[in-house]
């Protein structure tokens, strides 16, 4: 009977001691695991952190193209805006003439813009004399003793403006008779700022 206590006393002492390994076991375990699942959200933290400094870059750059792009449009625009059919002086002046405004047209066309703020996509279409120069704005009143015409304007902070010269001309009438008279003036458009 004394061995069969000693054997218990002593099978209690094993288990003990073994059930002391196993938790020390399971507590390296479980700190290993938290250090593994720290370094996991660390490097995907990091991974985030690059991809969001990648991507604000790249949205940058983005931005910066679409004023480019704005810009270019509009400079393409504006040499061609001067040889359309609402703007051109077409054969109207004997011979078709490239970059020639018909003045008669554009006081038209000013009054009926709201038919049209859509349709060259631009924020301002403005067309100011050269010479003879002058700071008067054209309305049907004062045409064509006028020098500055505000075609479009839609009120919208805007780029810089393109231009381009062009000839401005109209019908004018003397003893003689009825004859074309053209001035220089600059056409210029500015896109939106989207900024």
């Amino acid at each position: 009977m004394v061995i069969k206590t000693n054997y218990k006393f002593s099978l209690k002492k094993a288990c003990l001691k073994n059930s002391s390994n196993f938790i020390k076991k399971d507590k390296l375990g479980q700190i290993k695991i938290q250090q593994m699942i720290f370094m996991i959200l660390a490097v995907g933290f990091l991974f985030m952190l690059v991809g969001l400094i990648f991507l604000s870059m790249t949205l940058k750059d983005i931005k910066g193209s679409a004023a480019e792009l704005s810009e270019k449009n509009s400079m393409l625009l504006v040499s061609k805006l001067s040889n359309s059919p609402e703007f051109s002086c077409g054969n109207a002046f004997s011979t078709s003439r490239s970059n020639c405004i018909d003045f008669d047209k554009l006081i038209v066309l000013r009054e009926n813009i709201e038919k049209y703020s859509n349709f060259w996509g631009v924020a301002k279409i403005e067309l100011r004399k050269i010479y003879p120069s002058s700071d008067v704005e054209c309305q049907k009143g004062n045409y064509p003793e006028c020098g500055i015409i505000h075609v479009l304007d839609k009120q919208v902070d805007i780029l810089p403006y393109s231009s381009v010269f062009v000839s401005l001309c109209r019908k004018e009438s003397n003893e003689y008779g009825i004859y074309d008279k053209c001035e220089l003036a600059r056409l210029m458009i500015a896109s939106e700022d989207k900024k």
